[in-house]
């Protein structure tokens, strides 16, 4: 009866490690304490580093394990396939032109070329508007 027991316990702890889906970032991702940007960072993890999920759904907030954390990361920055890292992550640096941009970086005062002021204090140098500051909390000001 122990042997079953224990037996069946081993075939549990396999089903629950193996029920986890794993992820991996196509950006450096923030991850918060809760489901939504307003929820204090917790850590970054950095662009094409592999998360586990205990599922997989349509959500835009995704409860993910980390690093020894559990937390919540924004569903759009995360791809099943490691090869698509790269392309997703050059897809979402460049503009609709397909020339680079310049990434953000801290100034006192407005640098020539700069298009928004990001809430962290960087500058963009977006040549659109969308995703600009999106790893920055968002545009604080368009110049």
């Amino acid at each position: 009866m122990r042997r079953f027991i224990l037996l069946l316990l081993q075939l549990l702890i396999v089903v629950v490690i193996n029920a986890q889906t794993i992820k991996y970032t196509s950006a450096n991702l923030n991850m918060r304490e809760g489901p939504g940007s307003s929820y204090n960072i917790l850590s970054t993890i950095p662009l094409g580093t592999s998360v586990k999920m205990e599922e997989e759904c349509d959500c835009e907030w995704i409860k993910v394990y980390y690093n020894g954390n559990i937390g919540y990361v924004n569903s759009k920055y995360l791809v099943n396939d490691k090869s698509l890292v790269k392309t997703s992550n050059f897809k979402a640096q460049n503009n609709a032109t397909k020339k680079s941009v310049r990434s953000s970086k801290t100034y006192d005062s407005a640098p020539a070329g700069a298009t928004a002021l990001c809430r962290d204090g960087t500058y963009s140098y977006s040549r659109n508007r969308r995703g600009t500051c999106s790893h920055h909390g968002g545009v604080a000001r368009w110049l």
